[in-house]
């Protein structure tokens, strides 16, 4: 049963927390997409996080349920919008080809900077603004595939 069917589920008056791209992390295309707590509707990518007073807890729905939950048909698809936005900007990121530098180290030009990434210790890190970056999301970047996301990361300005 749906909980849109369930009385005990407020259809209105709902506050957004967060949204999140749940592929984001993802290196490839394994991922699990997420199903609406609303509609129950399958394969939601971009989850809306919903918290309401007369509620315990937060749900986590599509935009279309986000946007009649919160009577908000405007912010939603925006955020929406700019996640897809940002998706692509990965994935292009993500194929540009790194070039070997004469010191063996992989070097990208990207939004008029240079990106230096070395492999030492087993590790990988990158240089910008003459400062090392070694981990991404507290985690040490031990393959070039996760050096790339904490690179986009880092240089990716909306």
């Amino acid at each position: 049963m749906a909980r849109w069917d369930n009385p005990g589920v407020p259809h209105k008056g709902w506050t957004l927390v967060d949204y999140i791209d749940i592929r984001e992390d993802a290196v490839d295309d394994d991922f699990e997409y997420e199903t609406c707590e609303m509609c129950h509707n399958e394969r939601i990518r971009y989850v809306h996080i919903l918290t309401h007073p007369d509620y315990e807890g937060e749900i986590r729905v599509g935009c279309d349920c986000a946007c009649k939950m919160t009577e908000d048909y405007v912010t939603h698809p925006e955020h929406e919008r700019q996640m897809k936005n940002r998706a692509a900007r990965r994935n292009n990121f993500l194929k540009k080809e790194w070039q070997k530098n004469s010191k063996g180290n992989w070097v990208l030009r990207y939004k008029g900077e240079r990106i230096t990434a070395i492999r030492r210790n087993g590790n990988y890190g990158f240089v910008y603004n003459n400062q090392w970056v070694w981990k991404y999301k507290g985690r040490q970047i031990n393959d070039l595939q996760t050096l790339k996301l904490a690179a986009f990361e880092i240089f990716d300005i909306e």
